[in-house]
């Protein structure tokens, strides 16, 4: 019975920390997967009005955005007056065409004739802008236009 002994030193074993690198990756897939990026930064207020009959867009990424409205808090330098955002940058009625014309290149043939034109227009913008946009949206053969809500709900206008 000699030949037993109790450990005298007490020491916990070691953690085998083998498996750490694949809970770290793991979790790294998990956040890259379910994070979704933030589109465009707003530079102009965007108080969406209200709707009573509104539809949902199903697909998001053959959606087009204008967003009108008076420049933010941050951008009065730009003026008061209702502006026009096209991406991250103001832009001009002249330039949606070629907004438009560069959202389709970016798109496959096929699905071109399903590309929606979103407007988020501020509830208190300029109508004068809207109906602008609505005439260079004629223009350039876009006539598939939505109204964005206060819901985040759309509401048709085909």
């Amino acid at each position: 019975m000699g030949k037993f002994k109790k450990n005298q030193g007490g020491d916990m074993p070691a953690i085998s920390t083998a498996s750490l690198p694949d809970i770290v990756f793991m979790l790294l897939f998990f956040f890259m997967v379910a994070t979704v990026m933030r589109q465009n930064t707003l530079k102009i207020e965007n108080n969406l009005p209200f709707a009573d009959q509104v539809e949902k867009l199903d697909k998001k990424d053959l959606v087009m955005y204008i967003y009108a409205g008076k420049p933010s808090a941050n951008y009065r330098n730009f003026g008061t007056e209702s502006r026009i955002q096209l991406n991250d940058d103001f832009a001009d009625v002249k330039d949606i065409a070629a907004f438009i014309a560069a959202e389709r290149a970016s798109k496959r043939e096929e699905l071109i004739p399903f590309l929606t034109t979103a407007l988020k227009v501020d509830k208190d913008a300029n109508m004068g802008l809207i109906g602008d946009i609505k005439q260079e949206l004629r223009k350039v053969n876009a006539l598939k236009i939505n109204y964005t809500t206060k819901k985040g709900s759309v509401m048709s206008n085909n």
